[in-house]
């Protein structure tokens, strides 16, 4: 228990480290990256809750399952919003 909250803590901290230090044009490409990872935890968190016995842990991979989700889905449409910024905006028609 206590090597597993001392990698928590560990990951937090490193996480913010490399987001406080990534310039605002990576944040992109690193959010699309990160939604890989949450997939990655979503399968995590179906093979937890589906492969265990105990009602609690169960309960526990459910969360991590909805939590993951959320995570992917809020950077999708957070990653969608920020490409449309890129894109160029057509020219309106000369007037005749």
């Amino acid at each position: 228990m206590l090597a597993n909250i001392i990698h928590f803590v560990l990951s937090a901290f490193l996480g913010s480290e490399i987001l406080s230090k990534v310039p605002q044009t990576l944040h992109t490409p690193l959010m699309s990256g990160a939604n890989a990872i949450s997939g990655i935890s979503i399968v995590g968190a179906l093979v937890a809750a589906g492969m265990t016995e105990s009602p609690w842990a169960q309960w526990l991979g459910f969360a991590a399952l909805v939590m993951a989700t959320i995570n992917v889905v809020g950077g999708f449409l957070v990653t969608d919003r920020m490409l449309e910024m890129f894109v160029k905006k057509k020219k309106a028609p000369p007037a005749a």
